[in-house]
């Protein structure tokens, strides 16, 4: 609560002297414009409409009669900016003392939302691209304050976490690994925040920070962006810095002690230099009891902030400077045991067997009774930020932006492993440090009428290392978990207390790129989009793990079975190689309701290096899988845009994606490959179909998307055993045919908003009722296909119901999974495969209170 209380006393502290400020820099007062702002339908007079002298800080609200009165120094004629909520904005030109405004309601048609994507502004409807679009304040509304609540907004999405590190970002099942995260594999997916790349996946568990829009862009990107993409990519873009004054401040009450702080104001400090500065923080209680301790468990505490300056020195040069830092500091994470796999070992190495040789017992009989029995403690220290400074020139046709960027990110965990109160593995502390440097410089403009496009340099140099030390450590009950014959000497006293690794790690990476794409009108409706890139990746490893602790032996029966547990393990790899991808487009635009195209493209992930420790043969560390081959995608696409009225949008997208050398993560029965290791499957195809639209009427908004995904190993004849399989005649088996984790084969959202006028406590505005949707079919939670580790569809229904007034005031209750069902996010077996699986529980019913104010 500090910090959230710490975030409104700054924030109200800086509100009131900004507006102090602003209060003694309006403009020197000389004549009056009157006038009423109408509804254009009715007549109706709108209530507190706003009005705004453009390029200025002079504006007025409209009082009971619909009217305004502006006392200004400006000689006629000049411009006004007239606004009211439900209602197109309209600019108009006043040559008179005296002006009446009509204002059309917004209902009854569909803005084009305008994006950036393509490294300029032009329609979401025009581009040869699937994208899906959020607005800032559509996210909010919803409660998706992170890509987790996000997904269920856009079905294409996937993400899986299991604590801030261990995060999956995924578009259509492909991007990153899925279970435990390897540090040594580059996403697919790219995250780009005002348009520098974030590298760790860590920073999709962070909050969204004052955001304005979310691209969310499927299929290969490598030629548009910066970092090569080949699964797709995040285009967020937060609310910018302004020199019209402005200001919004939020504050949300729930369930579970949840409470959210937003605010953010912005405005000139000079006629050249203006700012934003931008706050959000979050508490929740811990939505899980741990027994152990008596205390609860996955709670939430979240601070961020982000500063930004915008300096104009010319009408052709804009410079950004943008800072932000973002905390976590969570009492988590922690899982119960969804379930015990009985295995092909011999009935004494089966769980339930062994746990009742130690005489423990699991004190819970599901893990939707939200319990969990945790022997060490939990923390998820992680913290992100960054400075970046980003120039857009003008030149000739187009725009030259630089785009310069620092981002650090520091990971302070501490999990318990065996997801059980016994003494297993009683420390699991992989701290990291990251500092990245990019740069970025592009051209896009028009070359000549028929001919346009981008072309661009991208550097991106990056220090992932442990820090210092990265530590595992077993406890006394070790022993009988990783107990493989009947020998008394596993018995030894002590043999396996406090025996553990510490590991030295650091990867040290470039990439270099030179990017390019056009736009050739060969007619008017018909367009060719090709692209090229060029890719130089290298990457420098350092990797060093040291056994310690355990019973202190010289006799080498004792020191074999210690290492059945933990291994010394040391490498070094220095690997660099450039590559060519690109991709061609041809676009139909047939009418301004009609857009098809094609597309084929050809995708490239650099080379994956294993950083979780190795797996073993015959006592010896197999260093050859060190190294994981890069990862190349072969992609065909066909899209259709329509718009079948003004008010309606319709897109239907096919595709498929053939990748080889498909880096895939795998578990071992070692429990000294932490995270399990990084493998290369042969072949694997993803492909299906997209469907989405909107529609608007006069007091209903209605929108939908459905997704098709068909994701299967094509070839893959050296895939570990799932884990009901471990211990049987082979530790590898052919599991081509076989689907991919993660991908649920349908999914869908459907979501709607309801408004009516009205007033509340004598404030004109709306009533609105607002209900989301999501749905998706079971999937698989193993790399290796299971019987056991699927999890079952499920849906999810969100809403919420309040009041939004034209002076900007609006409050609403909300509510998520209404119907408080129980659900697996994901399922994950515990290192050893001794058994068990631990199972990333979904939130229950979630509801509180929203009141929020924009000025």
């Amino acid at each position: 609560m500090r910090a959230i209380a710490t975030t409104i006393l700054l924030t109200v502290s800086l509100v009131l002297t900004f507006f102090s400020s602003q209060a003694q820099e309006q403009p020197i007062i000389n004549a009056t414009v009157s006038g009423t702002v109408l509804d254009a339908t009715s007549g109706e007079p709108l209530v507190g409409a706003t009005v705004i002298i453009k390029g200025t800080t002079n504006g007025a609200s409209t009082d009971g009669n619909g009217q305004f009165n502006l006392r200004t120094g400006q000689k006629l004629p000049f411009t006004l900016i007239v606004s009211f909520i439900g209602y197109t904005q309209k600019e108009i030109v006043v040559r008179d003392r005296q002006v009446t405004i009509s204002l059309e309601q917004a209902a009854n048609k569909l803005e084009d939302v305008i994006i950036s994507s393509r490294r300029r502004q032009e329609s979401a409807q025009e581009v040869p691209i699937p994208i899906s679009v959020i607005r800032g304040s559509t996210a909010e509304d919803a409660g998706a304050f992170n890509v987790n609540r996000l997904k269920e907004l856009v079905p294409t999405v996937q993400l899986y976490v299991s604590n801030a590190r261990n995060t999956t970002l995924n578009i259509r099942g492909l991007g990153s690994t899925y279970g435990l995260t390897n540090d040594g594999i580059d996403p697919g997916v790219g995250f780009y925040v005002d348009g520098v790349y974030y590298a760790r996946p860590a920073a999709t568990a962070l909050d969204f920070i004052d955001i304005d829009r979310i691209e969310v862009l499927r299929g290969p990107q490598g030629t548009l962006f910066g970092k090569n993409t080949t699964a797709g990519a995040f285009n967020i873009t937060t609310r910018g810095a302004s020199f019209t004054p402005g200001a919004n401040a939020e504050l949300s009450y729930g369930n579970y002690g949840f409470v959210q702080a937003k605010a953010s104001l912005t405005g000139p400090l000079s006629k050249k230099l203006a700012a934003r500065l931008s706050f959000t923080g979050t508490q929740r209680n811990g939505l899980f009891y741990n027994v152990h301790t008596q205390l609860p468990i996955n709670d939430i505490n979240n601070i961020g902030v982000r500063g930004q300056f915008l300096y104009t020195p010319t009408d052709n040069v804009k410079i950004t400077l943008i800072g932000d830092i973002s905390d976590q500091k969570p009492n988590g994470y922690g899982w119960p045991v969804a379930g015990v796999v009985p295995t092909k070992r011999a009935a004494y190495r089966q769980f339930n067997n062994i746990i009742a040789d130690l005489g423990y017992t699991l004190p819970y009989k599901s893990a939707f009774e939200r319990k969990v029995d945790l022997d060490t403690p939990s923390k998820a220290d992680n913290q992100l930020g960054g400075v970046s400074v980003n120039a857009d020139i003008k030149i000739g046709n187009g725009t030259l932006t630089s785009t310069t960027a620092w981002r650090y990110w520091k990971w302070v965990p501490l999990n318990d492993r065996d997801y059980i109160g016994l003494p297993v593995f009683t420390i699991s502390s992989g701290n990291s440090a990251h500092d990245q440097w990019s740069q970025e410089i592009r051209y896009s403009g028009k070359i000549s009428p028929k001919l346009s496009g981008v072309v661009g340099l991208f550097g991106l140099w990056q220090d992932l290392k442990s820090d210092p030390v990265q530590t595992e450590e077993a406890g006394s009950a070790q022993w009988r978990f990783a107990q493989s014959t009947t020998s008394a000497l596993w018995k030894t006293p002590g043999l396996f207390d406090n025996f553990g690794i510490r590991t030295t790690n650091r990867i040290r990476s470039t990439s270099l790129a030179v990017f390019a794409q056009a736009d050739w009108s060969i007619t008017d409706k018909l367009h060719l989009q090709p692209g090229v890139r060029y890719n130089y990746d290298k990457k420098v490893v350092d990797y060093n793990r040291v056994t310690y602790g355990g019973l202190q032996t010289t006799d080498a029966a004792l020191l074999a079975l210690k290492r059945l547990v933990y291994t010394d393990q040391a490498f070094n790899t220095d690997y660099d190689q450039g590559n060519f991808s690109g991709q061609i487009s041809l676009q139909y635009k047939a009418n301004s309701k009609f857009n098809a195209y094609a597309t084929y493209s050809i995708g490239y992930k650099p080379i994956g290096v294993n950083v979780g420790g190795l797996p073993t043969a015959n006592g010896q560390t197999l260093i050859e899988l060190a190294n994981v081959k890069p990862e190349y995608v072969d992609h065909k696409e066909f899209g259709v845009k329509t718009k079948p009225s003004l008010n309606s949008i319709l897109n239907l997208t096919f595709y498929r994606s053939d990748i080889r050398d498909f880096q895939t993560q795998v578990q071992t029965p070692e429990p000294g490959v932490n995270r399990g290791y990084l493998a290369n499957a042969e072949k694997v195809r993803v492909q299906g179909a997209e469907l989405d639209g909107s529609i608007r009427f006069t007091k209903l908004n209605l929108n939908a998307a459905l997704a098709y995904t068909d994701g299967k190993y094509l070839k893959f004849t050296n895939a570990p055993v799932p884990l009901e399989e471990v211990g049987g005649a082979q530790a590898f088996k052919d599991i081509s045919g076989g689907v991919l984790p993660g991908i649920s084969k349908w999914s869908g959202s459907v979501g709607g908003e309801t408004h009516t006028n009205g007033t509340f406590l004598g404030l004109k505005g709306n009533y609105f009722l607002g209900i989301d949707v999501f749905y998706r079919s079971k999937f698989s939670s193993s790399p290796s296909p299971s019987q056991y580790l699927n999890i079952d569809g499920y849906s999810l229904t969100n809403g919420r119901l309040g009041f939004r007034g034209s002076n900007g005031l609006s409050f609403f209750a909300w509510a998520r999974n209404v119907f408080n069902k129980n659900y697996y996010e994901m399922l994950l077996a515990a290192p050893g495969s001794y058994g068990q699986y631990a199972g990333i529980v979904g939130d229950q019913r979630m509801y509180g209170v929203t009141i929020r104010y924009t000025y």
